[in-house]
């Protein structure tokens, strides 16, 4: 009589109730990536938009005599965080001012009715800020009221936000550009680097240009000196992202979404004026690589004959700054790379001299 033989059932692993360490270290590894950026971009958008208020707005009255100059003083008295008031001779004289970004906003009365001089090209904020400070007075004073806007948006630009958007646009296109570069390119020599930045920053600021310009009218007849000071920009995010992603390696998407995002598209003027936002986002805005950009590109489209050397001073600036950085990481990996090969010679050697002594 054979005996069968019982064959054991293999045991079923019971799921755990809770992962393992291993998983938390790398679940923490990777999420605190997301994490950054989700508090980086809530610290950034509210802190810079969430109380938007004038800080120190020139406005002008218009008149002559002690009854102006009461006036204006009386506002100055009431708002004197707010409002920078002047008084302007001449209704001609405030619309050049106006026109010429020297003033906010004026006001100008007669007998019959009130006029708001604006310009809503130069900033919509600061236009419609203006309005809701004259409108009540002139119906204090019992006066129908005249907007008189002597720069106003393009009629394909009703928001005055066209520029701003081409900005975000290219910063977007620059940094995520950066990343693909470095990538690829990290072992090119330093020239090569340079030049495929180069190449691409262009690319980003024909693509955008041609958006803005042919395809929806955003800009008016300066597409080559908007196109040219956009590459320059574009220029400049993309070489700073080239030389800090040998040194920051995963890092440096966060980085860059914190210059030229959380930081760049806040202080750039596009949502709020420099004299609306908070005192830290109204500092970096007076050097900061997107306020220059678009300062620079307002006046070319709005403000004819308005000198921008500034400005095009500080975008040469942030893109010295990104050659630099590529140098200096150039010369960090060129040192690792010895570095590693030195080791490798001295392993070899002491494996040599073993082989021999045994």
């Amino acid at each position: 009589m054979s005996a069968h033989r019982i064959t054991p059932v293999p045991a079923v692993a019971r799921p755990r109730p809770w992962p393992p360490a291993a998983f938390w270290k790398a679940l923490g590894s990777h999420i605190v990536i997301p994490l950054f950026l989700a508090a980086g971009m809530a610290l950034a958008y509210l802190g810079a938009f969430h109380a938007a208020h004038p800080d120190n707005i020139p406005v002008g009255i218009v008149g002559q005599g002690p009854a102006t100059d009461v006036f204006a003083q009386t506002l100055n008295d009431k708002a004197p965080a707010a409002l920078d008031v002047s008084t302007v001779a001449t209704v001609a004289t405030a619309k050049a001012k106006v026109a010429d970004g020297t003033l906010s906003a004026a006001y100008a009365t007669d007998r019959t009715h009130a006029t708001i001089i604006v310009s809503t090209a130069a900033s919509p904020a600061e236009a419609s800020a203006a309005e809701e400070l004259f409108l009540p007075i002139a119906y204090q004073q019992h006066l129908p009221v005249t907007i008189d806007d002597v720069r106003p948006v393009p009629a394909d630009d009703m928001t005055g936000q066209g520029l701003f958007f081409m900005m975000v646009a290219m910063s977007v296109g620059g940094y995520s550009s950066a990343i693909a570069i470095a990538a690829v390119a990290g072992r090119l020599g330093i020239g090569w680097r340079v030049a495929v930045s180069a190449a691409t920053a262009v690319a980003v600021s024909a693509i955008t240009t041609v958006v803005a310009g042919p395809l929806f009218h955003v800009l008016s007849g300066n597409e080559w000196s908007i196109g040219l000071l956009g590459a320059l920009y574009t220029f400049g995010i993309i070489t700073i992202g080239v030389g800090l992603h040998p040194m920051l390696g995963r890092w440096t998407t966060p980085v860059l979404t914190l210059l030229f995002v959380m930081l760049n598209v806040t202080t750039s003027g596009g949502i709020f004026p420099q004299n609306m936002q908070p005192p830290f986002f109204a500092g970096l805005s007076t050097f900061w690589t997107g306020a220059a950009w678009l300062d620079a590109a307002r006046a070319l489209t709005y403000l004819p004959g308005q000198q921008f050397g500034f400005d095009g001073l500080r975008l040469a600036l942030w893109a010295t700054a990104g050659l630099a950085l590529i140098g200096i990481s150039h010369l960090l990996t060129v040192r690792r790379r010895r570095a590693a090969d030195d080791t490798v010679e001295a392993t070899a050697e002491e494996e040599a001299t073993a082989a021999v002594a045994a």
